[in-house]
């Protein structure tokens, strides 16, 4: 048998933890996470891991292996990642891969482009600059500086305008100019599961997700990470918001709401980014018979 990779992507809690889980126990073999967050040790009920029960009955890659300190790009999950998918498959023919980041998705399939380094200064000067002044601000800085990017990008994805910014205030150049779109080989087959649900289905499960994650301690585990607050790591969506509540800028209340919206916002982006992807094969997540329609889908 050929070895095959199942890609499980969509929408932060559509169910793809639980739906990967039962497809790796059916295929018997193991999971790598494509979640850029889930990496960390000290980040674990605002990044939705999977409970320590879900871990014992599936071993899972890319979890737990770094602290917040640690910043891992895309870059470095490709590397990782394709470690991992090296230890799996002296021993089993398929493997899993579950996430929503959809740059760590594309990056473990199709490669990435090699790039320059940004300065980090210039990236710390940009990142502060947007938390004072917000989206606005820095939609018109990369119109004005980089107009290229702007014209072609995600303008209304934040962590992609911070990049362009940050990388043409660094080299001098748009990071438009190395995308080369030329796709690396990989010695394996792929089938790429995008899991969906209507969205009001959607955005109930986020907001009982987001009371669940409070209900379950997540304001001390921001609190436990205040003094951490500036990392790049914790500019993220339930953490950001109660930094905010812990500064007194906002109530508990008025943050746990925007919680909710920012998550809705980034489960819209995620499927943007996912929805853009031919190759992706898409099924309801509540269907009871996901799994057996999985592996019915044949690799391309």
């Amino acid at each position: 048998m050929s070895r095959t990779v199942y890609v499980i992507a969509g929408p932060t809690a559509v169910g793809k933890t639980a739906i990967a889980i039962a497809l790796a126990q059916k295929l018997g073999t193991e999971i790598i996470s494509a979640d850029s967050r889930q990496c960390y040790k000290e980040m674990t009920i605002g990044t939705a891991k999977p409970s320590a029960q879900e871990l014992a009955i599936v071993k899972h890659h890319f979890i737990d292996e770094f602290s917040v300190v640690n910043h891992i790009t895309a870059a470095n999950f490709e590397k990782l990642a394709l470690g991992y998918l090296g230890e799996i498959f002296q021993h089993h023919d398929t493997a899993v891969v579950c996430g929503g980041t959809g740059l760590y998705i594309k990056a473990l399939c199709e490669g990435l482009d090699e790039m320059p380094e940004v300065n980090e200064e210039v990236v710390a000067d940009v990142q502060a600059q947007y938390e004072a002044q917000g989206l606005p601000w820095l939609q018109q800085a990369v119109h004005e500086e980089d107009p290229e990017f702007y014209r072609v990008g995600e303008i209304e994805n934040p962590a992609r305008l911070l990049r362009a910014l940050s990388f043409i205030r660094s080299t001098g150049v748009s990071i438009t100019n190395f995308k080369t779109g030329i796709r690396k080989a990989r010695d394996f087959k792929i089938i790429k599961i995008g899991l969906e649900l209507p969205r009001e289905v959607l955005y109930q499960r986020i907001d009982h997700r987001v009371d669940a994650m409070i209900a379950a301690g997540l304001l001390e585990e921001v609190k436990e990470l205040y003094p951490l607050r500036r990392l790049k790591n914790l500019q993220t969506v339930g953490y950001s918001e109660l930094f905010h509540y812990i500064d007194q800028q906002m109530s508990l209340s008025e943050a746990i709401d925007k919680i909710k919206q920012h998550t809705r916002n980034y489960a819209k982006r995620q499927m943007t980014w996912f929805r853009k992807d031919k190759e992706m094969h898409w099924l309801r997540a509540d269907d009871t018979d996901v799994v057996e329609k999985i592996l019915s889908v044949t690799p391309a």
